[in-house]
């Protein structure tokens, strides 16, 4: 009866173990851009040179404890046996090709998947520029070119390349679109750059991947992937808002909040993004053209020149 109850217990312990999986969506292996595309080729390679020592190592296991059983009478028995060449070699030699096959592929993709690094469509395809800050416990997303800023909802043109620039008003975090590939901190008093682009419209899922605290369960955006002509049309909506951000309104934005709703903002201080860097680095920025630290006041003299 005990033996009757611990494997019972035991089948729905393994069951209890899956039931997390049921609410996984698999967004990395179905992408829907270049960057997830490369992204998936190498976790799905990685993963096959991985089983070729897994697999063959689990039907060995279960293969020599049924050969070698106590009542296979049959069995060699080679008690003086110490050493194989053979076995020497497939033991070692197999693994090392294998290393050395994740190496090559690592290398190669730490260059090609750069997030610094611009896409190839840029080439021919101006990118659309788009500030990212990361708050408590909500996205900041801001369209330099466009004056207009949102929380909680990023929308993007099909086939456009989009340079993310990205810094934090708060904790380090993580932001993360997994459809579209790449995940890249988000640091107080730093920006990281990011280049993603959609060649499927959709509305896909946007998150931050690392913990940041109270409100991190809900601090999830939907990334809107359409057509040029409905990608204006949106650009038009957020501008007929009422509601504009500026050194008045941003603070109260700024302040923690949880599961925060969309907003949408028709007017942005052009210097915003600078100043919440600048604030941790003693009024320091970071020059995006040479990559250099220049006084705000010097990047919002720049700014100007150039309109």
């Amino acid at each position: 009866m005990r033996n009757k109850c611990l494997k019972g217990a035991a089948r729905l312990a393994g069951l209890a173990s899956v039931l997390p999986l049921a609410g996984c969506d698999w967004d990395v292996l179905d992408p829907k851009g270049p960057v997830g595309d490369q992204l998936k080729t190498l976790i799905v390679e990685s993963t096959i040179a991985m089983l070729i020592v897994v697999v063959p190592t689990i039907i060995m296991a279960c293969y020599f404890a049924w050969k070698y059983r106590a009542s296979n009478t049959e069995a060699e028995y080679l008690p003086k046996w110490s050493h194989s060449n053979k076995i020497e070699l497939v033991i070692w030699g197999v693994p090392s090709l294998i290393i050395l096959f994740l190496a090559v592929i690592t290398y190669q993709t730490c260059h090609s998947l750069d997030p610094y690094r611009p896409l190839e469509a840029e080439a021919t395809t101006k990118p659309l520029d788009v500030e990212v800050v990361a708050l408590d416990w909500k996205w900041l997303f801001i369209y330099p070119n466009e004056g207009i800023a949102t929380v909680n909802q990023l929308a993007i043109p099909v086939n456009t390349p989009v340079h993310f620039v990205i810094t934090s008003d708060a904790v380090m975090n993580s932001f993360f679109i997994p459809r579209l590939g790449s995940m890249i901190y988000a640091m107080a008093g730093m920006q990281t750059q990011l280049h993603l682009m959609a060649t499927e419209a959709g509305d896909y899922l946007g998150e931050s991947a690392n913990y940041s605290g109270r409100g991190f369960s809900d601090m999830k955006f939907r990334t809107l992937a359409m057509p040029q002509e409905q990608y204006q049309a949106w650009v038009e909506k957020v501008r007929s808002s009422a509601d504009q951000l500026d050194d008045q309104t941003y603070p109260r934005l700024a302040a923690p909040s949880e599961a925060e709703p969309v907003k949408y903002y028709s007017h942005v201080e052009p210097n915003l993004f600078d100043e919440i860097v600048a604030k941790y680095n003693n009024g320091m920025v970071m020059d995006k053209s040479t990559g250099k630290m220049i006084h705000v006041q010097s990047a919002m003299s720049d700014m100007n020149m150039k309109e």
